[in-house]
């Protein structure tokens, strides 16, 4: 089940398994305090060290996607990122504490509660996972329609964007030639109110091919009277796969949809977060820009050029400067653009690695702070090949009506993009985030792109 939040479409059950988990890290802290010799439980400081615990856990699990509706990793990965979270967590509030030598705690006392917070936390995770996991406890849809757009639904082929449903079947509407797998088909002989009442139906997607031609007004406003959901297509796809489908969309659902939200108070904030969240990553970021400095000095001479000044389009389709390390070598387009492909020959030594862990992106915080880019939206493109995708890829110029972004929705959700097919599905995504971007959605990318930092996703 999803509920809309603050403009975010969000699990009720991956909301439900981050509170559990939280709860268990909180508790492992005020475990190990109430047994600790050292410690009186009901010392003030002992509660706000669990929540400061609790907290930075909570973050930094959040920030490797464990309560991503889009996660794609299994038990493994899933433990190795609690571990990693918790462990950091554990570090980050320890830190945070010794700041104030009256919140400080013995140092067995942190030890300890990140071990118990490690088990319990894992221990909720494996078993209320299976709980997310299992059909019976899904909602329910029942699709109308079996032809062409219906497909878009019985083809979803990755196992997070059919993680929040079960489809009960397909009813195929008279005239429409079915394209689904024909044991799906419910047929049409009975009423649709009847079909969904004895398959308990949570919700009906509406997927015809022709609304004009034998649509069941009657009988879906008969379904929506009785309490039951009815979707359209395109708001189904959009909410449970975290991207908008070119393929069934139709200009009238951009203009008459929710989101485009793009009003003052919002540019407001969103520029204000960025000027904050610039500042602070320069300061912090500064040691690892100046080491990539230093390395690309070091691999080729004291005479190399550092950075890389590249033409990119951004707000409204102008043209813009964007600020890299360079990790490519210095004659890498003498034969013009190109897109970078997997093992590209023109990235040095240095600039693979500063590739995979994103420091070759860290220049383009003074992009940020000058107002050319945004910390989160669509990724900058070169005017060549901005100029082919537009005429190829239909609404491919509506992601210039935000300002590029270092990092973004896309980036998140799918790798690397270096041909048309790629731009097309990243297309997808960035009307995603257009339609439903805020300050929240902001934060939560933001956070998220640590996974990538640290899993070196979709590096090239």
């Amino acid at each position: 089940m999803r509920i809309r939040f603050l403009g975010q479409h969000l699990s009720v059950g991956l909301l439900l398994l981050g509170l559990a988990e939280t709860l268990a890290a909180l508790l492992a802290c005020w475990l190990v305090c109430s047994v600790s010799a050292d410690v009186r439980v009901e010392n003030w400081r002992v509660w706000t060290h669990t929540l400061v615990f609790g907290g930075f856990i909570l973050v930094m699990m959040t920030a490797l996607g464990l309560f991503s509706v889009r996660q794609r990793f299994g038990v493994a990965g899933a433990l190795l990122r609690i571990t990693i979270s918790v462990c950091l967590g554990g570090v980050l509030a320890t830190l945070l504490l010794r700041l104030w030598p009256d919140l400080w705690l013995p140092r067995s006392v942190g030890v300890k509660a990140t071990l118990l917070a490690w088990a319990l936390v894992s221990a909720v995770r494996l078993g209320a996972g299976r709980l997310l996991d299992d059909d019976r406890l899904k909602p329910s849809v029942l699709v109308v329609g079996a032809g062409r757009r219906a497909v878009s639904i019985s083809q979803l082929r990755r196992r997070s964007d059919r993680r929040g449903f079960v489809v009960a079947g397909y009813v195929s509407i008279p005239g429409e030639p079915a394209q689904v797998p024909a044991t799906q088909i419910l047929g049409s002989q009975e009423s649709l109110l009847r079909c969904a009442k004895e398959r308990d139906v949570d919700e009906i997607v509406v997927a015809m091919d022709d609304r004009r031609h034998n649509f069941p007004l009657r009988e879906l406003l008969a379904c929506r009277l009785a309490g039951i959901k009815v979707t359209e297509l395109v708001a189904f796809l959009e909410r449970e796969t975290g991207k908008v489908y070119l393929d069934v969309l139709n200009p009238s659902w951009m203009i008459f949809g929710e989101g485009f939200n793009v009003g003052r108070w919002t540019q407001f904030w969103e520029r204000a977060f960025d000027l904050v969240a610039s500042l602070c990553l320069l300061v912090i970021a500064s040691p690892f820009l100046i080491g990539g400095i230093l390395a690309i000095k070091i691999e080729e001479g004291l005479s190399a050029p550092v950075f890389y000044r590249q033409i990119r389009v951004g707000l409204n389709g102008e043209p813009f400067g964007v600020l890299k390390l360079r990790s490519m070598r210095v004659n890498a387009e003498a034969a013009g653009a190109q897109w970078a492909v997997k093992a590209d020959p023109r990235v040095t030594r240095v600039g693979s690695f500063i590739r995979k862990v994103r420091i070759d992106e860290l220049p383009q915080i003074l992009n940020v702070l000058k107002g050319d880019m945004s910390f989160v939206g669509p990724r900058p493109e070169r005017p060549e090949f901005v100029e082919k995708l537009v005429e190829s890829i239909p609404y491919y110029s509506e992601r210039h009506c935000v300002k590029p972004g270092i990092t973004g929705w896309a980036q998140l959700c799918y790798p690397y993009g270096a041909s048309e097919k790629d731009s097309l599905e990243k297309l997808q995504y960035d009307l995603y985030y257009i339609k439903n971007h805020g300050l929240v959605f902001d934060i939560l990318i933001l956070l998220q792109t640590v996974e990538v930092v640290l899993m070196s996703k979709g590096a090239r």
